[in-house]
């Protein structure tokens, strides 16, 4: 079972920014990694989809994020960063890390605190 370390989360005040990490341990295979992302749940909410890459490089953003945060990815380091500018309140979660893997149940990091205050 692959292991996420997350890691860049903490407190900002509303304009500024914040870049998340998720590296997959080492004895994750790169070949079986189908798409790495970024989901959040904030209190009382559902988790939602922040964003995701593939591996062909394709970018999935939700609406409200979308011109403010870029997700990327190091193939080489099975990692995915998040690069987070003009925060908002409203973009205050917890953020996880979710590995798809093929033929294997996704793997869900622990989750790493944002909290943007205005």
């Amino acid at each position: 079972q692959a292991q996420l370390e997350e890691s860049g989360g903490g407190l900002v005040q509303a304009g500024g920014s914040l870049r998340l990490s998720c590296v997959a341990s080492r004895r994750t295979p790169s070949a079986s990694i189908v798409a790495m992302g970024w989901y959040r749940q904030a209190p009382g909410k559902e988790r939602e989809l922040v964003a995701s890459i593939d591996i062909a490089g394709r970018v999935n953003y939700e609406d409200s994020v979308k011109g403010r945060f870029t997700i990327s990815r190091n193939n080489a380091r099975n990692a995915v960063y998040l690069q987070m500018n003009s925060l908002k309140p409203e973009d205050t979660a917890l953020y996880f890390c979710k590995l798809d893997q093929r033929a294997r149940a996704p793997t869900w990091g622990q989750g790493t605190q944002v909290t943007v205050s205005s």
